[in-house]
């Protein structure tokens, strides 16, 4: 019987194979990510944007809905709502979601109209309005929760204190990741910092460094990293193939916090508002689905079912639904509130809690990150939840489908708000 690095039964991962060609290829690159940290992004679409006239940023007068997506479960709802068929209920013709390598390709493909359905690390939208004036509405959260922090086999990390002296990857300098483990660290005791390869370190400094998600695991492996943060199934490959743990789950520091958000152009949710609201309808319909099938959903999405993400069912499946019914999870310390917490590994509801909006918008300010800041000063956190975020077409697809309360993330007595829980 094959133990994984917890002690846990599992079938031999020789079967569970990674195409090697897609992890060099197929996704963000290291130098357009280290690009798009320093802030260098804007520079690089610069020309594209200058180039553009105000309807560009809208959906063209085909309302065939166009998905861009990357190959994470933070897609889940859009490639579940063209999966089951959500979109063809609502009347609506949709092309099958495109795969695109990372997130500067699909800032491109949604500013030049490739793309009218988009799923964003959070901070992306609020870079993309306030520091560049593109015209982008968030319009839902795509999940809540779906992201952990992982430890190498070799290392004999059990707890954030232990990360002095260690190299932390992050996917983005913007990111919930970045945030949530920044803030278990200051609570820890360790600093986070930014220094060169080679640098020495104090032994209370972390460092923390941008790699693309498809090389942490065979990072972590051949030891050149000690840990990760990042998005499912990531977590999963890395406890599967690099021989990691997971030492603590996001959601069970921050409860139910977003990660992805749904956007869209904004002109297209001012003059086409029977359209946009059938999209959302069509979203929200599939995180019903996603929150009560979470296993169906993960084999739908993976290479043994539509194929739209490139990783097995079994992989993609313990990213989804491997979480408090896990002792090894709970003996490890990786979840401690799950009992008064009562969440999952990954969630799904779509209402865009405008507290969370503020709390992202003050961490933003408060967490270490390369490159330049500047457009974060003085912007003011409730403005930017009043400004970005369109509320009023998900709120509608909310009360058609109210099995979105049934969902562990929402509190039923008062769905619609909520207080932010932080606690390490």
């Amino acid at each position: 019987m094959v133990k994984d690095t917890n002690g846990r039964d599992k079938n031999d991962d020789t079967d569970l194979d990674w195409d090697d060609d897609y992890i060099a290829s197929d996704f963000t690159r290291r130098q357009t990510l280290d690009m798009f940290a320093a802030g260098g992004l804007m520079a690089a679409l610069a020309p594209l944007i200058g180039g553009l006239s105000s309807p560009a940023f809208a959906s063209a007068d085909d309302e065939t809905v166009k998905i861009g997506y990357l190959p994470i479960t933070d897609a889940t709802a859009l490639l579940v709502a063209h999966g089951m068929g959500y979109f063809e209920e609502e009347g609506l013709k949709a092309d099958r979601p495109t795969l695109i390598r990372g997130w500067s390709p699909l800032v491109e493909g949604f500013v030049s109209n490739k793309f009218n359905l988009v799923h964003f690390l959070k901070p992306i939208p609020v870079w993309m309005r306030y520091n560049n004036k593109i015209p982008v509405k968030l319009m839902a959260w795509a999940h809540t929760n779906g992201s952990a922090l992982v430890v190498g086999g070799h290392t004999d990390i059990t707890d954030f204190s232990q990360l002095g002296g260690k190299q932390v990857a992050v996917p983005f300098w913007y990111s919930m990741h970045n945030i949530v483990l920044q803030y278990a660290l200051r609570k820890s005791g360790i600093t986070p910092v930014i220094k060169a390869e080679g640098e020495a370190l104090a032994p209370n400094e972390c460092n923390l460094q941008i790699l693309p998600p498809p090389e942490m695991p065979a990072s972590l492996a051949s030891r050149k990293i000690d840990a990760f943060i990042v998005a499912e199934p990531f977590n999963a490959m890395g406890e599967l193939k690099a021989g990691g743990r997971v030492l603590r789950f996001t959601g069970d520091i921050w409860k139910n916090h977003p990660c992805c958000v749904i956007c869209m152009h904004e002109q297209a949710t001012s003059e086409k508002q029977e359209w946009t609201q059938k999209v959302m309808n069509a979203v929200v319909k599939a995180q019903i689905y996603a929150s009560q099938n979470k296993a169906e959903a993960a084999r739908l999405m993976s290479k043994d079912g539509e194929g739209y993400l490139p990783m097995p069912a079994p992989i993609v499946e313990r990213a989804m639904t491997l979480y408090q019914d896990d002792s090894g999870y709970i003996d490890t310390g990786a979840i401690k509130h799950a009992e008064s917490w009562g969440n999952g590994r990954i969630d799904f509801q779509p209402w865009p809690y405008p507290s969370a909006t503020r709390l992202i918008v003050e961490e933003m300010n408060n967490t270490v990150v390369g490159g330049d800041t500047t457009f974060l000063k003085g912007l003011d956190p409730q403005f930017v939840a009043d400004d970005l975020v369109e509320y009023s077409y998900v709120k509608n697809a909310l009360e058609k489908f109210p099995e979105w309360k049934n969902d562990p993330s929402v509190n039923p007595g008062d769905p619609f708000n909520r207080e932010e829980i932080l606690e390490l």
